[in-house]
């Protein structure tokens, strides 16, 4: 198994709203906002060899939406899905599988292209991977999330035919995977593992979005049930501590992976590096 980090660009959300009740006088120095309130964020996927697959956990925003979208999250720097996975001597066409943490779409919106006027798969020859509990959230979403969930990059998906769910088709699903389903920030959102290199890597997604939110209390104000994050954060972190798991971010702008230690402040960070560090 071989595992490679995927950027696929930066972009901007408010603060205020990335770190939920915590004070800006505290989360400023984390993550320094510009004159808007805006800081900079990753979008941070991992690639997966394994045998005769290929794995894309998640792949950024994408780049089919008009100009108004995109002039609401400042996307810039010079990477993006395509020229990172040609970095490492991949195309689209290669990828096999494409597991989708969740269908929000900073995290999905390059699951599907325009071609012409029609949408259509980026990765024509991957299964896509979601569940039927989040699939029904996000084509059925509420009022307050209905926003995050962009049919462009969804329907097409399942159109396609080439969407599977891990609860009913888990005998296809890649086998050195495991699953873990989350449900504070929207339902079942599902964080992959993976032990490589005698370390279990576990891509956090929205549960903890970067190392600025490993201590409890940072809560999104995105997340649908902060009180649900708040445990799951403090179960799971205490396990990450005790299992010496490396933790891999996608949205921190600096850094990409982790490990945590237990202190009389509860869990916090113990060293961070690169993924090609391991």
């Amino acid at each position: 198994m071989q595992l490679h980090t995927i950027d696929t660009g930066l972009f901007k959300l408010d603060g205020g709203a990335m770190f939920g009740v915590v004070p800006k006088t505290m989360w400023q120095k984390l993550n320094p906002p510009d004159e808007n309130n805006m800081c900079t964020w990753a979008m941070r996927s991992l690639l997966i060899e394994d045998n005769n697959k290929l794995i894309l956990i998640d792949n950024g925003i994408g780049n089919k939406q008009d100009e108004k979208f995109f002039s609401h999250y400042y996307l810039h720097g010079n990477d993006t899905l395509a020229s990172s996975l040609a970095k490492k001597g991949f195309h689209a066409d290669d990828i096999t599988d494409v597991i989708l943490t969740h269908l929000h779409f900073d995290h999905c919106g390059g699951s599907v292209k325009r071609d012409g006027e029609q949408l259509v798969t980026a990765f024509k020859n991957a299964n896509y991977w979601s569940n039927t509990q989040h699939w029904q959230t996000a084509t059925k979403p509420n009022d307050r999330e209905k926003a995050s969930f962009l049919r462009d990059n969804i329907l097409p998906i399942q159109e396609s035919g080439q969407l599977l769910f891990v609860d009913e088709h888990l005998d296809q699903f890649p086998v050195n995977i495991q699953i873990r389903n989350v449900f504070g920030h929207t339902e079942a959102m599902m964080l992959p593992e993976v032990v490589y290199k005698g370390k279990t890597i576990v891509f956090m997604a929205d549960l903890l979005p970067s190392a600025a939110h490993i201590p409890v209390p940072y809560v999104m104000a995105y997340d649908m049930f902060p009180l649900t994050t708040l445990h799951e954060k403090k179960s799971f972190l205490n396990e990450a501590a005790t299992n010496e798991y490396v933790l891999f971010f996608q949205h921190d702008p600096t850094i990409e992976c982790c490990d945590v230690q237990l202190t009389e402040k509860g869990v916090r960070l113990k060293s961070s590096f690169p993924l090609a560090a391991l």
